[in-house]
């Protein structure tokens, strides 16, 4: 994965997000064994091809290049670790659930997500991306009930929150939030968007949290 040596940040304002500007880019892995040591603490970034993680990664570091955004759904097929400070890391993981590849590359990807979300002790918390018009398909289940195995916290991001007007989103994220109180108690949601930077302080208020600053 290539991201610029000298990344072009946007503008922010508060503490949390000057800190998150300082992110570099860290290291690909393709297999458990290529990950870098298990110390310290991470937090991932997941969710649909589609449900716009790059773009929410982007906004957060306020950098507009970090992870790449494209055209074509599906194109992380790495986890891709990025350090916030030495011990801290972002980790984007392989969105899933619409990328057009053969079916060993997608097992394989399950079975790498998996097997990281269960046994990764530096994990401190999942950021769940998921499209405000489609939320908790079967797919953001599946990885909810990975995290509730091992008992790792979850938020989800309701992106792409500006498509919807305001009433209509709120009500959305009740929804969510009713459905979570029952099936998943450890994870939170909220409204989220990248064009308009709705949510940013809340989300940084969690990587915060998760990462001990």
């Amino acid at each position: 994965m290539k991201n610029p040596s000298k990344p072009t940040l946007i503008p922010t304002a508060t503490a949390a997000a000057i800190r998150y500007q300082a992110v570099r880019f860290l290291d690909s892995v393709n297999s458990l064994a290529q990950l870098p040591p298990d110390t310290g603490r991470e937090v991932a970034f997941a969710g649909r091809s589609n449900a716009g993680k790059s773009s929410a990664l982007n906004v957060l570091t306020g950098q507009r290049q970090l992870a790449r955004v494209s055209k074509t759904p599906g194109r992380t097929q790495l986890l891709n670790f990025f350090q916030v400070e030495p011990e801290r890391y972002l980790v984007d993981l392989p969105g899933y659930g619409y990328a057009q590849v053969p079916d060993a590359i997608r097992r394989h990807w399950r079975l790498l997500l998996e097997r990281y979300l269960r046994e990764r002790l530096a994990l401190r918390g999942l950021m769940l991306l998921m499209d405000i018009r489609h939320p908790l398909t079967a797919l953001d289940r599946q990885l909810l009930d990975n995290c509730a195995h091992r008992q790792l916290p979850a938020h989800i991001l309701l992106t792409k929150a500006d498509k919807l007007g305001r009433g209509a989103a709120r009500t959305v994220l009740q929804q969510v939030q009713k459905t979570l109180k029952t099936d998943y108690p450890r994870t939170s949601a909220q409204l989220f968007s990248a064009p308009t930077g709705l949510g940013m302080d809340e989300a940084h208020a969690r990587l915060d949290e998760w990462l001990g600053y």
